[in-house]
């Protein structure tokens, strides 16, 4: 039963009766009957009232905008073009699909302040009406939601519970892992039969909802690659995805700190996409800081932008090519300059 069913029955069993008195006596049939009518084209009408001004897992409220999301990507995620064709593909791909055999899972990998928490709010905002606000987006933070080792099998329970209970009341529901390499190994393995290939689990479909982990595991080997390249004399623009989401896959498995140590997600290829994500040059934090400027309102100041991008700290120590904290310091440096 719906809840937006119950007000209709009540009213109905409300005017099929007359209060004698004491006693409570059916009216007439032909009363009866055009009440009925009635009634049914209130229940036809009122989701529909409903929905105009509270979210419903409706399209007026769920509908991917591909365009404003590949212009986000292109726009304000500096220096990932990896990820901005990966994820601008995978997405709209996913969600264009009608009848889709397994959810989408997407696996981002990088040092921190890369874009990884960036882009998953992209996604939600060009998917959801309300994008981050809405109430079909569930975000999990390993250190907040799962703390405590020894609490790992009432995690597992929890963990099931949440995803089956919202994928049911939405099956378009987008659930965002932060923290993976955090999470206690085991534990992401209690979902599998949620990403699987099943047309249903329990009558409930998981086809159309989406995953998406976050881990700074895998970091080390992105940079390998991408100083490699640089070594070479090539543009980082030139990595291609064949170049490393063999190797982040297997080093996050083989990885007991990853949060995917020995999982069976990985074992069994429910991992749609690992996504690199390459360290930042100076270039690209600079871009950042500019942006950050913009959605002040503010205007580009080159004294206030050199300050802060002098202020960020760099590796390797003598070339100084990449940022360690990629733009993850730039909004509070940023506070301190203005």
């Amino acid at each position: 039963m719906r809840l937006h069913q119950r007000p209709a029955l009540y009213i109905a069993f409300a005017l099929s009766c007359v209060s004698t008195g004491n006693a409570i006596e059916p009216i007439s049939t032909s009363i009866a009957v055009g009440m009925a009518a009635a009634l049914t084209g209130l229940l036809a009408i009122y989701p529909n009232m409903l929905c105009s001004i509270h979210e419903c897992c409706q399209e007026e409220w769920i509908a991917m905008n591909s365009t404003g999301l590949k212009e986000t990507l292109e726009g304000k995620l500096f220096g990932q073009h990896l990820a901005t064709q990966v994820i601008l593909k995978a997405v709209t791909g996913f969600v264009n699909n009608k009848k889709p055999k397994k959810p989408l899972v997407l696996s981002l990998h990088g040092w921190t302040g890369t874009g990884k928490n960036l882009v998953s709010q992209m996604i939600a905002e060009h998917l959801y009406r309300k994008g981050m606000k809405s109430g079909f987006v569930h975000q999990f933070v390993s250190t907040a939601h799962f703390p405590h080792a020894d609490h790992i099998d009432s995690y597992k329970d929890q963990l099931q519970q949440w995803v089956r209970g919202n994928v049911s009341s939405c099956a378009r529901s987008l659930f965002i892992f932060d923290e993976m390499d955090k999470m206690h190994p085991g534990l992401i393995d209690s979902i599998k039969p949620f990403l699987d290939y099943y047309e249903t689990m329990d009558g409930v479909s998981y086809r159309q909802a989406i995953f998406i982990f976050l881990s700074n595991a895998g970091g080390e080997k992105i940079t390998k690659v991408a100083l490699d390249f640089w070594n070479e004399g090539k543009k980082r623009e030139e990595i291609q995805l064949k170049d490393l989401e063999t190797a982040v896959s297997l080093e996050v498995f083989n990885n007991k700190k990853s949060g995917f140590w020995h999982t069976s997600l990985i074992d069994k290829n429910l991992v749609d996409f690992f996504v690199p994500f390459l360290p930042l040059e100076i270039k690209h934090v600079r871009m950042c800081v500019k942006e950050e400027l913009k959605s002040r309102n503010k205007k580009p100041d080159e004294d206030i932008v050199n300050a802060v991008v002098e202020e960020m700290t760099y590796f390797p120590k003598e070339e100084k090519i990449f940022s360690d904290k990629g733009c993850k310091t730039v909004e509070k440096k940023l506070d301190y300059h203005l």
